[in-house]
């Protein structure tokens, strides 16, 4: 116990470099992105509704899309029915993206946000984007 201080000392430098990523993002707000909703396709829809709500596919779409993917290729089914009693096919490229055919604007901002590389894309094909 003769070189206590300094181990005291020690523990209390340690434990402040440990937590300074915590001290120097405090009081920041990461701001979070706004989905770009204007593509042709969903402006030219008279009701706009997701296969299920937005609450829903904001907190769930990745399991959504796992359990699709599953569905299709494991029991090949290929019809999903929505809570509200609608029918839509089970495709990524198909269904969601064709409304939501702003993949930058659309999936990759909340991607980069949280950051999350989904493995969508070593499947499917990503789409081409047309420049407006």
């Amino acid at each position: 116990m003769y070189n206590s201080g300094r181990i005291i000392a020690g523990l209390i430098i340690f434990a402040a470099i440990a937590a300074s990523p915590f001290y120097f993002n405090m009081g920041k707000v990461s701001a979070r992105p706004e989905l770009k909703l204007d593509t042709p396709v969903i402006q030219g829809l008279t009701e706009k509704q997701c296969v299920e709500s937005k609450e829903y596919m904001r907190a769930n779409h990745m399991q959504l899309l796992n359990e699709w993917r599953d569905a299709v290729v494991r029991e090949g089914k290929s019809a999903y029915v929505s809570s509200n009693g609608k029918k839509y096919n089970m495709s990524l490229q198909n269904t969601c993206m064709g409304c939501h055919s702003n993949k930058t604007e659309f999936c990759d901002r909340c991607h980069k946000y949280v950051s999350v590389k989904p493995y969508c894309w070593g499947c499917h094909i990503a789409p081409k984007e047309k420049k407006s």
